[in-house]
Parts: C-alpha cells; structure tokens; sequence
C-alpha cells in the first residue's frame, strides 16, 4: 500500500528509523564536539534559565526567611504600586533619553573608527592605534569616572584649570544637566568606540578585495568606494548590531550612571538600574526591584521583536 503522497508504508515507517540513525552517526563521529558543548549548556542552565524561577518574587509578598517558594502571592500588587510611583516615570524616561542619545552618538563611532582604520595604509601606524583604541575598554567605570572628575571637575579639574588660564569661565561638566549628559555620552564614546570595532573590521575582510580594485578602474575615489563598497559589505552586520541596541534600549548598565552620578544631577543622571538598587538593596523592597526587572526585560523583548520585524520588512535582513 501507498500513502497520500505515493510513498509505500515500509518507507515511510523506516524515516524515524534512518533519523535515529543519522543521529547516532553524527554522535560517534562528532563526539568531542558535543562535549564540548555541554559546559556552555550547563553554563546557561545554571546561571541564566534556572535564576528565572526568581521572576516569581515579583508576583509575591517576599520575605526572605520564608524563601521564595513559601512566601505568599501578592497578584499584581508590585506593578500597581510601580505605576503609581513619580520616580518611576522619571528614572524610566532618564534611561529611554541615556539610551537614545547613546544609540545615536555612541553606535555610529566605532562604524567610522573601522572604516578609517580599514583605509590605513602603513601596519605599524594601524596597529598601534588599534591598541591605543581599545584599551579603555579594559578600565572599570570607577576607574573612568576618577579620570573624569579629575578631568572636568568645576573647580579643580585640569580643563577648567586651563579654562580659567585662559581668562574663560568655568565649566559645570558634572553639574549642570546639560553638561552632565554631553559628559556621560561622551565618556561612553571614549570607553566603547574602540572595542566596538574589532566586529566591523572582522566584517572588512571579507569584503572582496577585486571590487575596490575595479572601483579603481573606473575612476572612483576614496571616499566613493567607501560608499559603494565598503559600508554595503558590511550593511548585514551594521543591522544586526542596530537591532541587538536597540533590543537594550529599557536596560542600562549600573555602573557609568553610578559613578558618574551626584545630588546635582539626580534629575537626568538616576536610571532604572540605580532605582532598583536604591529600591531593591538600601530599601530591602526586594518584590518592588524585581517586578521593575521584570518590566525591564519585557519592554526590551518588545523592542527587540519590534526592531527585528521592521529590519526585515525594510531591508529583508535581521537576527532570525
């Protein structure tokens, strides 16, 4: 007998019997491989799926001697009380603000940084401005925001010193708002530029080399090329970058608006990371801070799917 689509009963009943069998192939083949995957598996089992089960303080009365698991519901309680909280708003608009001004100044740095690298000519020069580039990025923030402070501070800091030399008022980097952000920015600029373009150089080299040398040919300049060829060669990883930020658009490390942060400032300079520590761990609100991460990580999800399904209508590209 056959079935719908022609096929005879015998061979369609042999299908999951030749799947497990391939299966067990690519296992005794590529067994090495496979354990090497395991450690990475029970890595993110571990410490990234089985701390999800924390999500549910949220939805309860925490207490910490009773645990998680004993500790009674709260329903939706947490997330009526965030709503109605003032700062909440204020720190919520502070991080979409931080984020966008980042997005737009900080993202296209390291794109530019790569493709002036790319045209650099003489090694010795190139490499030793990827190295001088990429070392900030191996200094902690609090490390950065001494710098800073000794940099910018309004009275004693070396460019204000300069300044004021110069018979030129001071200027408040740290405590005006204004001035606090242009600083905050740019630190970050300062601090990820050059880490970022290690993907984008990456992406260069598989840029077909023949393409520039017929460019060439027909008489394009450099600049030219660099529009013709260069940025659409690496157009897919531009893209993806740009949906993976604009994925972490409601998230914010802790660390830069923390230290680059003062009582002069609170009003641009508290995020949602910083209020959910003020929350969270000076306040022991434990049920308050994690229904604000919870928020955190749906409003990001939301952005990312967003970000991704325009991507692909607009430019037929993006990460799935």
């Amino acid at each position: 007998m056959s079935d719908a689509g022609g096929k005879t009963a015998t061979e369609t009943l042999s299908r999951p019997i030749a799947k497990r069998r391939s299966l067990k192939l690519f296992a005794n083949q590529d067994w090495q491989l496979y354990a090497l995957l395991f450690l990475p598996m029970l890595y993110f089992v571990i410490f990234k799926y089985v701390p999800m089960y924390g999500v549910t303080i949220a939805f309860k009365e925490f207490n910490m001697f009773q645990g998680v698991w004993n500790s009674p519901w709260a329903g939706l309680d947490a997330f009526k009380e965030i709503f109605k909280m003032n700062d909440f708003y204020k720190v919520l608009r502070n991080t979409m603000l931080l984020n966008l001004l980042d997005l737009v100044v900080s993202f296209p740095a390291p794109i530019i940084l790569a493709v002036l690298l790319n045209e650099v000519r003489i090694q010795w020069f190139k490499k030793g401005a990827q190295t001088i580039l990429y070392l900030p990025h191996f200094i902690s923030w609090v490390i950065i925001g001494g710098i800073v402070y000794q940099l910018l501070s309004t009275n004693t800091g070396l460019v204000n010193i300069l300044l004021r030399s110069l018979e030129m008022k001071a200027v408040p980097f740290l405590t005006e708002p204004i001035y606090w952000v242009i600083t905050y920015v740019g630190s970050g600029v300062w601090q990820s530029a050059g880490w970022g373009t290690i993907i984008y150089l990456a992406a260069l080299t598989g840029i077909n080399k023949e393409l520039y040398e017929a460019a060439e040919v027909d008489g394009a300049g450099r600049f030219r090329k660099i529009w013709n060829i260069t940025l659409p060669g690496i157009k897919s990883t531009i893209i993806i970058l740009l949906i993976i930020n604009i994925g972490h658009m409601a998230s914010i490390g802790f660390e830069r608006p923390f230290v680059l942060g003062n009582p002069l400032v609170t009003d641009v300079s508290d995020v949602i990371s910083t209020f959910v520590y003020k929350v969270g761990i000076q306040s022991a609100r434990f049920t308050i801070a994690t229904a604000i991460g919870l928020f955190q990580a749906v409003v990001g999800l939301i952005f990312l799917l967003s970000s991704n399904y325009i991507s692909k209508k607009v430019t037929d590209q993006g990460i799935w």
